[in-house]
């Protein structure tokens, strides 16, 4: 069983910059990736980034690519941090976002947990 508490989420205005953070618990060698989805209200859950534990091979969603950094800290044994740092935020961006943990690729049907979600708000 894997824990998944998500944190860092608010309000940001249009340009500004935001960390996600998000520790893992629990049986670290049931998962070989992490990553964020979102969803904005009215819409349907987004594949926003995600990353093999073992050597951080990162993929990123079109819309978020040269803006967002996916990063891993596994070096808080027993627990991996994950973070997904948001910069030039865009008012599209806002959405709750949702850690997982599953297997590659990260596509929905691989998530084996979910974190509660984090809301992030883009306005100014």
């Amino acid at each position: 069983q894997v824990h998944l508490e998500e944190s860092g989420g608010g309000s940001v205005q249009p340009g500004g910059s935001l960390t996600l953070t998000c520790v893992a618990s629990g049986n670290r060698y049931s998962t070989n990736t992490m990553g964020w989805f979102r969803q904005a209200p009215g819409k349907g859950r987004e594949l926003v980034a995600y990353l093999l534990k073992s050597d951080s091979t990162s993929w990123y969603n079109n819309d978020v690519k040269g803006r967002f950094t996916i990063s891993l800290d596994p070096a808080k044994s027993p627990h991996y941090t994950m973070y997904l740092q948001m910069n030039r935020a865009q008012p599209e961006d806002s959405a709750t976002y949702y850690c997982a943990a599953g297997v590659w690729p990260l596509v929905e049907e691989h998530v084996r947990y979910w974190g509660q979600g984090t809301q992030v708000t883009v306005s100014s």
